[in-house]
């Protein structure tokens, strides 16, 4: 099985595209993974310099604008996914969408139509739309996502563990069979490390986060692993330390956009040393 890393584009939204994608490419990432709606640019040029570095992309979308009935929010989510799962323009397909859905306080029947609303626009586009954890989302809360899981055997997620470990002040020891059915349903993984007081640590090699990389290099293990007995060829990670205010910037050398390019290199650098015998042997 082969990894695929992504370098997200978050952080690095003002270094022009050229110099940017030149810069992955030089890391041997796969791709980049963008946001599109974000701000104003021209996304055919975009994609035209992706197809020139030879690179794909993934996309991470939300719905951030606040709404006072339901029925807008859905209408605008609805709207969003079509629009940026046929960004391609029959050139370059995004390979998923990462779609931070919904609000921490939506009613379950409101989760039910976001839910449905994302599968009607997966299956017409044939893109894949993957539930993102993440806090303020729907996916807030490993307890809250256990049962939807169990429900809906079709639906994915891109995972960020870290949220949920800060959400819940804990490593999620006692939550068990909520943590391995979200592992069984991740089709990617956004790989930061956090720890109970928050999502991002100041620097994961620090040997006062050793406890909070563990907790987090456990539940990739245990993903990387289950993606290979299930026989997949690839798979897909986005590095995914972030700017301020995600990173505390106090007394580090350098810009932030340094220091977040180091720490993701850190974080690609990590799997690719921790997994090279397991998938060369599934090879």
């Amino acid at each position: 099985m082969k990894i695929n890393f992504f370098c997200p584009r978050w952080g690095f939204e003002n270094i022009p595209w050229e110099k940017f994608l030149a810069d992955v490419r030089v890391e041997e990432y796969a791709g980049v993974e963008w946001f599109p709606y974000s701000r104003k640019e021209d996304h055919q040029q975009v994609i035209t310099l992706l197809l020139q570095h030879e690179l794909q992309f993934c996309i991470v979308m939300s719905v951030a604008e606040q709404h006072n009935e339901f029925k807008n929010y859905l209408r605008a989510l609805r709207d969003r996914l079509f629009s940026l799962a046929t960004i391609d323009n029959g050139r370059l397909r995004p390979l998923h969408i990462s779609a931070q859905t919904g609000r921490e306080f939506f009613t379950e029947q409101q989760i039910e139509d976001c839910l449905a609303c994302c599968d009607e626009v997966s299956n017409e586009t044939g893109i894949p739309i993957y539930q993102e954890t993440h806090r303020n989302k729907w996916t807030y809360a490993a307890h809250l996502v256990h049962p939807f899981l169990e429900n809906h055997p079709q639906l994915m997620l891109t995972l960020d563990i870290s949220h949920w470990f800060c959400v819940s002040e804990s490593y999620l020891k006692d939550q068990p069979a909520a943590v391995q059915k979200a592992i069984e349903h991740t089709r990617h993984v956004h790989a930061r490390v956090g720890h109970t007081e928050g999502p991002q640590v100041l620097e994961p090699a620090a040997p006062e986060y050793s406890q909070a990389l563990e907790a987090h290099v456990e539940v990739w293990d245990t993903w990387v692993h289950s993606r290979i007995q299930a026989g997949d060829t690839q798979c897909t990670i986005t590095p995914e330390f972030g700017p301020p205010p995600y990173m505390v910037f106090a007394n580090r050398e350098g810009s932030p956009q340094q220091e977040q390019w180091r720490l993701n290199k850190w974080m690609k650098s990590l799997f690719e040393k921790r997994y090279h015998g397991d998938l060369n042997k599934s090879a």
